[in-house]
């Protein structure tokens, strides 16, 4: 399949509300929108690394940069038979996993058209929907977050993940469980303690929660391994888990029991499956993870979510608790409380509005062959 064209859209998303966590706060969301090219076809594709280098060492920016003169420009015009080709291209640069996974993503998509088949049918999925769970970060005030949370409970969401921050941990966990004694709830710490916070983990420990998500450095595994030798609640990794070498680590050393999978982070879907793979093969569950983008990236990772090892409700939301207005016809909905169906044509289901996209474009680059 030859990729002709690649246009590369910097945006800003304004979110209903400000989403806080360990290491700031984004009251916009940043993302790298592509329309890429295959003769007739078409596909968009998201990548959302936000808008400052803050959950990791990319940003919006800078990916759309990176693409526009680096990546793109030895992509278009050119013959990829498979995504695993394309990948290996790109392994000549290092980091860059956002970047990476936009150009990844684009193959991906334009295959999916080009077969007309549904993604997750390229990628192997099992079923024809995917379980969603419910996500709070720092609120204003303990009685603001339990009043959601308990609409949320109320409302049947199958789990509530946490943001927890230094000031806003311990205390908030236990009146939270104190109200909820038997309810799927998880920590999410956006590698915000070290292992002088020992004590804290294991007084966490004590909670009955269903994992640590990403407690320590967001570069580390030996710690981790550590911290999960000295606690019961499984360790999750998320953002330590950047490409298949760092999972095949982190098993090896037993630094997590349970592994985030978030397209992004690890270089695009190609890598996402392989993890996946691999963390199947050693009885390691996983989950989707999200970046809050646009219903076109949301629609990625929909379809990812359908291969069997992804056991644990994801991270993959509906527009409305996000956006007042997403970018494409028809939004992400949920089929019923906590469920999402997959999409039933070729790619997704989900058309940009692409007037809508234009609204929200702060910078546009295209690469030709």
């Amino acid at each position: 399949m030859k990729i002709n064209r690649m246009e590369i859209h910097h945006v800003r998303l304004p979110l209903i509300k400000p989403w806080r966590t360990a290491y700031g706060e984004d009251a916009d969301i940043e993302s790298v929108l592509i329309k890429a090219y295959s003769g007739d076809l078409s596909a968009w594709v998201e990548t959302t690394p936000l808008a400052e280098p803050t959950y990791c060492n990319e940003w919006a920016g800078g990916v759309a940069h990176t693409i526009e003169r680096i990546f793109a420009p030895r992509i278009v015009g050119r013959d990829w038979e498979t995504p695993e080709q394309l990948n290996e291209m790109l392994d000549q640069f290092r980091g860059n996993s956002f970047a990476k996974a936009g150009c990844d993503l684009c193959w991906w998509a334009l295959e999916s058209k080009r077969q007309g088949v549904p993604l997750r049918k390229l990628l192997g999925g099992k079923r024809d929907e995917i379980a969603s769970g419910h996500d709070f970060g720092v609120e204003d005030s303990i009685d603001v977050l339990l009043a959601q949370i308990d609409q949320a409970v109320r409302a049947g969401y199958p789990r509530i993940k946490l943001k927890i921050r230094r000031g806003w941990d311990l205390d908030v966990i236990r009146t939270v469980r104190n109200h909820w004694p038997d309810f799927t709830f998880h920590v999410d710490c956006n590698s915000g303690y070290t292992l002088d916070d020992l004590d804290l983990f294991k007084q966490l420990d004590k909670l009955n929660l269903a994992m640590f998500e990403q407690p320590l450095g967001h570069e580390d595994l030996n710690d981790h391994a550590e911290l999960q030798r000295r606690v019961g609640t499984p360790v999750c990794l998320d953002e330590s888990i950047r490409n298949l070498w760092s999972a095949r680590q982190a098993i090896r050393l037993g630094s997590c029991r349970i592994i985030n999978i978030k397209p992004g982070r690890v270089g695009g879907l190609t890598t996402s499956k392989a993890i996946h793979d691999l963390a199947k093969d050693h009885g390691i569950p996983c989950w989707v993870g999200g970046m809050l983008e646009s219903a076109i990236g949301v629609g990625i990772l929909v379809e990812l979510a359908t291969l069997d090892n992804f056991t644990y409700p994801n991270d993959v939301i509906a527009s409305r608790r996000l956006y007042r207005r997403d970018i494409t016809d028809p939004e992400v909905v949920e089929s019923r409380v906590g469920v999402i169906k997959a999409s039933q044509g070729p790619y997704t289901d989900y058309v940009p509005d692409e007037a809508r996209i234009a609204s929200q474009t702060i910078r546009k680059a295209v690469v030709e062959g």
